[in-house]
């Protein structure tokens, strides 16, 4: 594989940033909307950035914050695209999945999305999303998806959220679904605590066929359904009454949120160990949270 995958590069680094514009319009729309006191939310945006170990540039992106909303008591939504060489451990990290050629040629190129959503209202569901495209001078794929991660669990919010998911997946063959879900169900499992993270979604990695407009446009449908698949939820819950062991109920969840992303996740990993902005890579943990 040579670098004349510059166009498609191009194409799924572009799609990333208006996704992230269309969920952030969205996010903002759902808080001017809401009829409650204080500030409207609106997101903060900064500029990241990545350097080498030579100082060279290796890419960047935009974080975007929404703190103490009425809707969102956090949500973060980011954009990166960053490049250069892989260190020894995650050469060594991707040698193991199976990715050829590290050692030869450690260069890579890295775009995608993450979104993670916490709520003020403890009957509204937080929510994680990305996805992303990841090439190497022999190898390139996709991966990401979306988990519903309610701390109060309603059936119905959980079929609507899955349901929407499928109907987003089906065209491209009606196997992708029930493989994607089972993949969310077994990555967002947490194994200390013997239980998953939320009410699952789905997820997958490492995806390529070899027909990459193919790969590209599932990916595409995997973000296009989040909003239609999450939306709704949040329209019917976030005035939903509440009471103070609700909330304890919120953050005691949290909790086990925060400990599945520092503890297993492995984008927080790639983040951290590839020099990327840390506080871009720790967005998604919680503003506030219990452990018991």
């Amino acid at each position: 594989m040579s670098d004349a995958f510059d166009a498609e590069k191009k194409a799924a680094s572009a799609w990333f940033r208006s996704l992230r514009d269309e969920i952030v319009a969205a996010f903002e729309g759902l808080e001017d909307s809401q009829d409650a006191d204080g500030p409207v939310g609106r997101f903060e945006v900064t500029e990241t950035t990545r350097s080498s170990d030579d100082g060279a540039d290796a890419g960047g992106g935009l974080m975007s914050v929404m703190r103490g909303g009425r809707v969102f008591e956090k949500v973060g939504v980011n954009v990166s695209t960053v490049y250069g060489q892989l260190g020894d451990a995650a050469q060594t990290a991707m040698a193991a999945r199976g990715v050829p050629g590290m050692a030869e040629d450690p260069r890579f190129w890295a775009s995608g999305i993450s979104l993670v959503a916490h709520m003020q209202n403890p009957h509204a569901p937080a929510v994680h999303m990305n996805t992303r495209m990841f090439w190497t001078p022999h190898a390139w794929w996709f991966g990401g998806g979306s988990d519903l991660n309610p701390c109060i669990e309603y059936a119905e919010d959980t079929a609507h959220f899955h349901a929407t998911q499928k109907a987003h997946l089906d065209p491209h063959g009606e196997s992708h679904y029930p493989k994607l879900k089972k993949w969310a169900d077994e990555y967002f499992y947490i194994p200390h605590r013997n239980r998953a993270r939320g009410v699952g979604g789905i997820f997958m990695d490492d995806y390529c066929t070899g027909d990459w407009s193919a790969d590209f446009a599932l990916t595409q449908d995997i973000g296009k359904a989040f909003l239609p698949a999450y939306v709704p939820l949040v329209e019917k819950r976030r005035n939903t009454p509440w009471t103070e062991a609700d909330k304890d109920t919120q953050l005691v969840h949290r909790g086990l949120y925060a400990e599945y992303n520092l503890v297993y996740d492995r984008g927080t990993k790639f983040g951290l160990t590839t020099g990327h902005d840390a506080n871009a890579v720790l967005m998604s943990l919680p503003p506030l949270a219990k452990w018991v």
